[in-house]
Parts: structure tokens; sequence; C-alpha cells
């Protein structure tokens, strides 16, 4: 069933792959949806990206679907919709969850996920499902070691400079206030919403690359 997903889902344009266990992160009402396919682009999350990490989700419920399991799609970050059902449970279950669970990254000091390969560059989609798939090596701690870049170069200030690890992970790395200001200002001087210093400073995003990562 891995490769099956994996071969369809690289043929359709993911970069990154994983499948993690998550079922410890799950609300009682979908704690038999246990597997989760984790799958990353290397693209700015805008509304193209959205719609390509849609495609990618519906590629992989097919194959699902034609093998009889159950499944539940996690939309990308901007995809919420407040009244829906998954908009209701996403705050109990994000993206970054799926992907440190699955080995395709850890939680940098600016909150990011960061991939030793594509750094802070991917945008996430989620996949819940009851398959029963091999799951890879979850991460358990920062691997960002000394580097303080995105801390030392944040105009906002807003990088507390913690490390996350898997048994902290509310831990305060980003004080979200102090970003979302500092875009919003962004925004009204340049018309520029996002900041992304933290993401091109990172020595993890900076070298163009041309391969596909299956965990």
């Amino acid at each position: 069933m891995n490769d099956a997903l994996e071969k369809g889902l690289i043929n359709a344009g993911a970069t990154v792959i994983g499948f993690a266990h998550v079922k410890v992160a799950l609300n009682d009402e979908i704690a038999h949806l246990e597997r989760a396919i984790s799958i990353g682009v290397d693209r700015n999350l805008n509304e193209d990206t959205i719609r390509f990490l849609g495609i990618l989700q519906k590629k992989a419920t097919s194959c699902l679907r034609r093998n009889g399991y159950k499944y539940l799609c996690i939309p990308p970050d901007s995809d919420r919709i407040n009244s829906t059902f998954i908009s209701k449970l996403y705050p109990l279950f994000t993206h970054k969850i799926a992907a440190t669970s699955a080995g395709i990254g850890w939680i940098g000091r600016n909150g990011l996920l960061i991939n030793p390969v594509y750094g802070p560059r991917l945008s996430i989609a989620t996949v819940l499902t009851d398959a029963p798939l091999k799951v890879g090596t979850p991460i358990e701690s920062s691997m960002c070691g000394d580097c303080r870049l995105c801390v030392d170069f944040c105009p906002s200030k807003a990088i507390t400079g913690k490390d996350w690890s898997r048994n902290k992970p509310f831990i305060e790395l980003v004080r979200l206030n102090s970003c979302s200001t500092h875009k919003k200002n962004s925004k009204a001087v340049n018309g520029k919403p996002n900041c992304g210093l933290c993401i091109n400073i990172c020595p993890y995003g900076r070298k163009p690359v041309q391969t596909v990562q299956t965990v």
C-alpha cells in the first residue's frame, strides 16, 4: 500500500511523502484513523499551491478508497472554512504533528517545519486513514543546533529562541502577536502580507534542489 501511494503521489508532483502513526494526537471521534499520510510540495503556500495539494490529497484518497480504507483530509492552512467540521478538528491536529511523526522534519526555532533538504519551504497537507501503512521514524527534537539566524534577524523579535521537542510540543517558539503585528505593518507599507525572512535566512532552505523524498 505504501508503494502504491508513494508512486502515485510522486508521479502527480509531490516533493516529500511520509507516513506516521498519530493515534495519540487524535480525538475519540476519529481515533480509528490512526495513520497519517503527510504530503509536501516545495512551493509557497498560496491559492495555486492549495489547489495543487488538494489534487494530491484526492490522488491519495482515490487509492485508499479503491482498497476499501476510510480516510479524512486535513486541508492546507489557508483552506480552512470556519463553519465546517474539519475546521473544528484542525486546531486539535496540525500538519506539523503528522510531518514530524513521519520523520519528514522537525519544528525549527522559527516555528516552521524544517526538512533537512528543503528547509522551511514545504507546504503540507495531511490525509488520515485506517489503512495499515508502514510508518516512518518520528523526529524527537530540534536539529537546528547552535544556529540562531532566524532569532537574531527577526525584525519583530518574535522568535523566542527556544527549542522544540516532541515532549514539549506546545512550547512558545514564536510570539504570534508580535509576528502578526509586523506582517500587518509590512502589508500597509509595501502591500506584502508576509515577512518571510525566517524562511529565506534558514540555512536548510537556501539551495534549490531537484530531488524527491519519501520517508
